[in-house]
């Protein structure tokens, strides 16, 4: 297994950051367009959502994102926040779902992340945070 770990505030600009790595680390993989393009918007959605909803917008907050694959190229990412958790996960879960209607947020963000992964598992306490592990087969 090949893994790597990142750690970044949680700022907006950060998101390419953590995308852009998380397609060099898995380079190696000799992904598809259609792949590269799942596993960017897999990363970009979990992270803005930790940025957004776990920490409400705070700049200064650590956000961590691992990826590792092993020989059978099953990519796991996992995202992980230290903020304020979800409260009920079910409803989260929910298409359109949203609790920042003033920013326009569209309530997908759960569902893209589980449509294009294999497995999709998000772990949260309120007051704690929130950590996403998904796997995808290449």
């Amino acid at each position: 297994m090949n893994k790597m770990k990142l750690s970044f505030l949680s700022r907006m600009e950060n998101d390419v950051f953590a995308r852009t790595s998380a397609i060099a680390f898995l380079l190696p993989l000799q992904l598809t367009s259609q792949q590269v393009m799942e596993l960017k918007t897999i990363v970009s959605e979990g992270v803005v959502n930790a940025m957004i909803h776990g920490y409400e917008g705070q700049q200064n907050k650590m956000i961590d994102l691992e990826i590792g694959y092993d020989e059978h190229q099953l990519v796991t990412i996992i995202i992980t926040d230290h903020g304020v958790g979800i409260n009920d996960l079910d409803l989260a879960m929910q298409p359109m779902f949203t609790t920042k209607h003033e920013l326009e947020r569209s309530g997908m963000g759960m569902n893209i992340m589980s449509a294009f992964a294999d497995s999709f598992d998000c772990f949260t306490k309120v007051n704690e945070g929130s950590k996403l592990v998904i796997q995808k087969q290449l």
